[in-house]
């Protein structure tokens, strides 16, 4: 195949992801990250790097929100929430940041393949999203990509249209929120 088949199956495998998403679960962690006063995003690997640009597009949103680990990240507090992006639900890390949060009486979050998991477990919501884990043999989702390639693109496209839904509910558009945008670049 050339590299233009592979993106055109990767796009395929992407829009079969939609109709397995539940709109409800979404719904809840969008009204929670809205009466959250602070958010808190965590992820390990690239998905933490699509938990990266989540928080950016929430702070463009004028949203309180930080990458956990990083220098600048706030202390969470009673009623803050934590949002962990993690396939398998069981990264060590992972697992511990959500059990601290939990103990300073913060909500947790899980966006995850895996809704029986560890870290869901732990979880006030979870969203079950597509995709294989890093050992595909143990997966139920095929997919023609390494790893957990697939799970990590659909969080990525999953937390652009929960931008999209905030953007609606809180009545912004590209414009207001470009006035957020970096300007030392």
């Amino acid at each position: 195949m050339q590299t233009t088949q592979y993106l055109a199956e990767v796009v395929n495998e992407l829009n079969q992801t939609v109709h397995l998403i539940r709109d409800s679960e979404a719904e809840k962690l969008i009204n929670q990250i809205l009466e959250s006063k602070k958010i808190f995003v965590a992820g390990a690997g690239r998905s933490g790097l699509m938990g990266k640009s989540f928080v950016m597009r929430m702070m463009h949103m004028g949203i309180d929100a930080y990458v956990v680990g990083e220098t600048v990240t706030a202390n969470l507090e009673k009623d803050d929430l934590l949002i962990i992006g993690s396939g398998s639900g069981e990264t060590k890390t992972l697992v511990a940041i959500a059990e601290k949060a939990k103990s300073l009486g913060g909500t947790v979050a899980v966006i995850t393949i895996s809704p029986e998991s560890t870290i869901a477990k732990l979880a006030d919501i979870v969203i079950k999203l597509p995709g294989a884990t890093k050992d595909q043999s143990k997966s139920e989702y095929k997919t023609i990509q390494p790893m957990g390639s697939l799970f990590e693109q659909t969080m990525l496209l999953f937390y652009d249209a929960l931008i999209l839904r905030f953007m609606k509910k809180k009545s912004l558009d590209s414009n207001k929120m470009y006035g957020k945008h970096a300007n030392l670049e």
